[in-house]
């Protein structure tokens, strides 16, 4: 597997796709450029998918993430992307992309964005004491 940034996400078989389960990837690193000033922008991504037949290799989806770096864009826009970019790659039952962006201009910006795959309904939540 290469070692340099790229947009190729990798995956890998669901080893229980018989039950719903979440996983969470949080990443502190994620780096872009501001489209008006060419200035970097810091984020923390945090995504949490329930997965279906795929899952995403974690390697890859570090330099996926890496390809940003010299690339402009609205934070909404860059998280919309990371979340279609995942969903065309693992077909996820669920996902939810968090980007919890640095201050910029005195202004902290968070964009969520989610997936739901049609027909799939969450399981009721257990509230243990």
């Amino acid at each position: 597997m290469s070692t340099q940034p790229s947009k190729q996400l990798e995956t890998f078989d669901n080893a229980a796709p018989e039950r719903d389960y979440t996983i969470h990837i949080e990443t502190p690193e994620f780096t872009c450029l501001c489209p008006k000033t060419g200035q970097p922008d810091f984020a923390t991504i945090k995504i949490d998918y329930v997965p279906d037949l795929k899952c995403v290799e974690l390697k890859s989806l570090k330099l996926y993430f890496w390809s940003f770096r010299e690339e402009g864009g609205f934070h909404e826009k860059l998280t919309n992307q990371i979340l279609t970019d995942l969903v065309t790659a693992i077909d996820p039952r669920f996902m939810r992309v968090t980007g919890v962006f640095n201050v910029r201009g005195g202004v902290y910006t968070t964009v969520v964005a989610e997936h739901r795959q049609a027909g799939w309904v969450a399981p009721e939540a257990v509230h243990l004491p």
